[in-house]
């Protein structure tokens, strides 16, 4: 309810509150509606992600364990992961300049 271009008399603070308050209302309600709709959306992911929680938790756990254990074995499949892509992002580099 914005006042329209021909209007004469411009509004008075109560009134220009009055309308922005019932504005800010009028968000709150869009913002409750639309998280609804969100929350009802997101259901069935979130329903499947409390299924993999348990198993992710239990293998992170172990991974951790294991590492903590022997962290040489992680160093060195970082080191080879790293050499990895970075021979990855050569060889993309020379497939560019060849082409």
């Amino acid at each position: 309810m914005k006042p329209s271009a021909d209007t004469a008399k411009p509004l008075s603070r109560a009134e220009r509150k009055a309308l922005l308050l019932a504005e800010l209302e009028q968000q709150r309600v869009d913002i409750l509606v639309d998280s609804e709709f969100l929350q009802q959306a997101a259901a069935p992911l979130d329903k499947n992600w409390q299924s993999f929680k348990l198993p992710l938790y239990a293998v992170g756990g172990f991974a951790a364990f294991k590492i903590m254990r022997h962290p040489g074995g992680a160093m060195a499949a970082g080191r080879k992961a790293l050499a990895g892509y970075m021979l990855f992002k050569k060889l993309k580099l020379l497939a560019k300049v060849a082409s």
